[in-house]
């Protein structure tokens, strides 16, 4: 999974519109839309700074350092990670950066700031219910009718992974073809609700970080409990697109792109979700160049 996502993530590449921040701040500059899961925007490029990253144990946590000084966030809060695993993963989003730092491709540094600044200033519980909230828009719950084709396809891709949910979760979803969508029994979204608020602040605005890029709560699950892949779960949520670029055509370089940049950021989300539960240490790694 690490690995999977790791290569995933660092495919990514976005346009940057983005002003630029002080230089030992890591990438971040403000909350952005409910496309980003409300995280921090990044800044845009800025020449390497720095020769070596490392990271170091602290009071609150892991560290990483740029040379001898402390990454800070944002809001200048000093960057403290929860697990050695999470730190190792930041510090090489940092050191595969060559002469200059991309910030918007490094989505676990975003993340982290996310997770430390907490910009929107959500308690726990008020992320769990905008999680669970997306069941009610849920991708693979909204069908059509028309075109025949299509609608087949939804029901072939889009089926077994709303049984998988409601078998493993124990729990009614169903689907719907009407525009208000399907009627969610209030127990499912109770059962969600007490399924995620088993995870950890940290690992809640991976969550929903992944949720947003995916627009499903389903396939959101379905991937952190390993049940589909990142490519996988992309393709499902994009099932529509791939059907009309199937009969219509590709637009030459511009689907592909956006295809790799959803792969990156929902591979970015997963990893952080799992590192951010790991709570095993790994060996201690300094990154130099």
């Amino acid at each position: 999974m690490w690995r999977g996502c790791s290569r995933l993530l660092l495919q990514g590449r976005s346009l940057p519109a983005w002003l630029p921040r002080p230089p030992l701040v890591a990438g971040g500059s403000g909350p952005v839309g409910p496309g980003w899961g409300r995280t921090y925007a990044p800044p845009a490029e800025r020449k390497r700074f720095y020769q070596n990253v490392s990271i170091s144990q602290g009071e609150g946590g892991f560290e990483i350092n740029l040379d001898h000084r402390k990454l800070k966030t944002p809001q200048a809060k000093l960057f403290t990670v929860p697990s050695e695993a999470l730190a190792i993963a930041v510090a090489t989003e940092w050191d595969a950066q060559k002469d200059t730092i991309k910030f918007y491709t490094m989505h676990l540094t975003t993340l982290c700031n996310t997770a430390l600044d907490n910009p929107t200033q959500r308690n726990k519980m008020q992320l769990i219910r905008a999680a669970v909230k997306f069941l009610e828009t849920d991708t693979v719950c909204y069908r059509v009718e028309e075109p025949a084709a299509l609608a087949e396809l939804q029901n072939n891709e889009w089926d077994p992974i709303v049984a998988w949910a409601e078998k493993r979760y124990n729990v009614a979803i169903g689907s719907s073809t009407s525009i208000l969508g399907p009627n969610i029994p209030a127990g499912t979204k109770e059962t969600f609700i007490s399924h995620l608020a088993s995870y950890n602040m940290w690992a809640l605005q991976g969550i929903e970080y992944v949720i947003t890029q995916l627009k499903s709560l389903i396939l959101s699950m379905a991937l952190i409990d390993r049940h589909i892949t990142v490519e996988k779960a992309v393709l499902l949520s994009r099932l529509e697109e791939e059907y009309q670029i199937q009969r219509w055509g590709n637009v030459e370089w511009a689907h592909d792109y956006d295809m790799c940049e959803l792969r990156a950021r929902t591979a970015a989300g997963t990893l952080f979700v799992h590192l951010c539960s790991e709570s095993s240490t790994v060996k201690h790694k300094l990154l130099q160049d």
